[in-house]
């Protein structure tokens, strides 16, 4: 046992969540199916209209088509695998794939948080600074802000990753989730995880500056909305950054549901990974009803395009 556990190490993984349900596990994939479903058309929906409508071009609504266009690829990435393994239980996972899979997740994960954060510094500069918005939000310097920003979560994702892939995995190759999260798989590791959970609160202290940032960036604007003369200006500035704050609010619930899920004994293992599981998937679920229904302009064009499709069968 001594020579296996030094030379050997497991090249596949199972992944096992929601096992404890026994006979009831395959019917997870109803609502699984349909929450992919919904987040693949609904999201799908946001990018056609802003992509199609020259009007919907300004950096607020692109940031809007970046979120969806999370909303549509993160789900993509591993829903497919989850409901095979709930008919099929066809849930082996290579080494490699799962790397791939761990490495995406947390990349989209930060990236949605970089976007939130790009909505918050575009709403500070248009209210604080109205006249000079156009010198400060554009095209150079908002790609000069996400390739920054991209760079630092692809280093920050491919150093926590990177200390994965020397791991040896010598005990155990089942994984009780339904994807590769980082905490599940690390934790299987025969060898000192130290650096592994340094790299992993490195990460989540990116995700926490950023939060930060857009915290202090909405008071300030709220100071400033508050102190303005009342007015239709006024009102669409509350309208548009309340909107902002619910899928900010949104998102960071689904962070502390799924923190407090592992850190918490007494939880069942199922209730963490649905936890953990619905972190990655809520905001997909809830920004298209809140940008789609909230967003005037976006709503329009849904409205109008619904309509034109409508009359073009007939």
């Amino acid at each position: 046992m001594g020579d296996r556990s030094v030379n050997f190490s497991f090249t596949e993984f199972q992944l096992i969540g929601f096992t404890d349900l026994k006979a009831y596990r395959p019917l997870l994939f109803i609502p699984f199916c349909i929450i992919l479903v919904y987040t693949v058309f609904a999201n799908g929906i946001l990018i056609i209209i802003i992509a199609k409508e020259r009007k919907l071009h300004a950096p607020m609504y692109i940031l809007i088509g970046l979120i969806a266009a999370l909303g549509f690829f993160a789900p993509i990435h591993f829903i497919p695998r989850m409901l095979v393994g709930f008919l099929w239980e066809m849930n082996t996972i290579t080494r490699h794939e799962c790397l791939i899979q761990m490495f995406c997740l947390h990349f989209f994960a930060c990236f949605q948080s970089t976007i939130v954060l790009g909505m918050a510094v575009d709403r500070y500069f248009a209210i604080i600074y109205p006249l000079r918005y156009s010198d400060f939000v554009n095209l150079t310097n908002s790609l000069i802000f996400f390739a920054i920003l991209s760079i630092r979560n692809a280093l920050s994702i491919i150093a926590m990753v990177g200390l994965v892939v020397p791991l040896t995995f010598c005990r155990t190759n089942l994984i009780y989730h339904s994807f590769c999260e980082h905490t599940s798989v690390v934790n299987l590791a025969c060898n000192d995880i130290t650096k592994n959970y340094l790299a992993l609160t490195v990460s989540f202290g990116i995700t926490s500056a950023d939060c930060l940032l857009i915290f202090c960036s909405y008071v300030i604007i709220f100071v400033v909305i508050f102190r303005s003369p009342s007015g239709e200006s006024r009102h669409k500035a509350i309208h548009t950054c309340t909107t902002h704050i619910m899928t900010i609010v949104i998102a960071y619930i689904s962070v502390t549901a799924a923190f407090v899920g592992y850190r918490v004994a007494t939880i069942p293992r199922d209730a963490r990974i649905l936890t953990s599981t619905m972190y990655h998937l809520v905001p997909a679920i809830c920004n298209p009803v809140i940008y789609g229904l909230r967003t005037t302009e976006i709503r329009t064009q849904i409205v109008k395009c619904f309509k034109c499709n409508k009359i073009a069968t007939y």
